[in-house]
């Protein structure tokens, strides 16, 4: 099949991936752009999977202010090398991610964060207002197990709906840019502030 080069150039600009890389996914998904962004985004994550175990030592601390000073951020995020940590792209990610936290104000990293005596009294709720709304054991284990993974998107950044795409994670967006930028990315920590709430 014939593909045009403005085709793969177009795509090479969507995803950020390879021109040999884009001309093989409008070959494989027969000249379907929107299959051809989706067969690169599941080979982008999967190399991103393996990169998942590499050390981050590097990387940068940002800030963000909104609200005329009302929110404040700061945001460690790391990655393999120097080089990645002044790349422009690196650099928006955690811009973003400062921004995702001052507007979703998520409380932990991951899930994995979580403390596990939170996340069986919150499992403990949802399950009781299931039963209590009527609903049989097994279903109401289902509904809880459910309102389990909206929890877990209220608190933990890297399960939240990115605040710019809301069809994808803020984890998508982290494993998107592992894959453009070649290596591994963690979000480390970070700490939001808002005025007057301890008060």
């Amino acid at each position: 099949m014939e593909i045009s080069a403005t085709k793969v150039k177009e795509l090479r600009e969507t995803t950020g991936a390879g021109m040999m890389d884009c001309k093989r996914a409008l070959v494989e998904c027969a000249g379907d752009f929107d299959k051809a962004v989706l067969y690169l985004r599941e080979k982008g994550l999967a190399a991103a999977a393996k990169r998942a175990g590499r050390e981050t030592a590097e990387g940068i601390i940002d800030a963000y202010i909104h609200m005329g000073g009302k929110i404040g951020v700061l945001i460690e995020v790391n990655c393999e090398t120097d080089f990645v940590a002044k790349n422009a792209q690196f650099q928006a990610l955690v811009h973003d991610l400062a921004m995702q936290v001052a507007a979703a104000n998520p409380k932990y990293v991951s899930r994995d964060q979580v403390p596990e005596e939170m996340v069986e009294a919150e499992r403990k709720i949802y399950l009781a207002q299931a039963v209590n709304e009527g609903k049989p054991e097994k279903i109401a284990t289902k509904i809880a197990e459910g309102r389990m993974e909206k929890f877990f998107q209220q608190v933990c950044l890297l399960d939240q709906p990115f605040i710019r795409e809301p069809e994808k994670t803020v984890g998508d967006l982290v494993r998107e840019a592992i894959s453009k930028l070649g290596e591994n990315i963690t979000v480390r920590r970070f700490v939001r502030f808002e005025r007057g709430e301890t008060l």
